[in-house]
């Protein structure tokens, strides 16, 4: 049971509405208005299909993401690598889930443009994200 809706502010129905959140006995849950019956979808349920996908992500692009956190450290020894690698490989879902992601962090990604669509059951049917800028430009 998530006390927390992680992604509150980027989560989106399928008509592009920004859905609103509210806790229930402790439990988070983001509202979608089906016809002004107000569903509430469990927010655990959609954030663990987002992180699944973003760790997915992490995983298949390992390599670039240790080169990007190597460059916004300014370091490139193989100690920081190292680190840095071991780090990536023990992220843990709920432990992100018990955490949640900072305000200002969801601030930046919607700024950013990206967004999370739901269903009326709560399936994830789209992730809008921000793409990394073409080499030269």
């Amino acid at each position: 049971m998530a006390g927390q809706a992680i992604f509150e502010g980027l989560v989106y129905d399928e008509q592009e509405n920004l859905l609103s959140t509210t806790r229930i006995g402790g439990e988070a849950f983001y509202i979608v208005d089906d016809d002004g019956f107000m569903r509430h979808i469990p927010a655990e349920d959609v954030d663990r299909q987002v992180l699944g996908f973003f760790m997915e992500q992490l995983e298949n692009n390992k390599d670039v993401a240790v080169e990007q956190a190597l460059s916004m450290l300014g370091k490139d020894d193989l100690f920081t690598k190292a680190a840095i690698d071991a780090q990536l490989r023990n992220v843990d879902m709920d432990q992100i889930m018990d955490q949640g992601i900072p305000l200002q962090a969801r601030d930046m990604l919607g700024m950013l443009g990206f967004r999370i669509r739901i269903n009326l059951h709560g399936e994830v049917t789209g992730i809008d994200q921000p793409s990394m800028p073409e080499e030269g430009f």
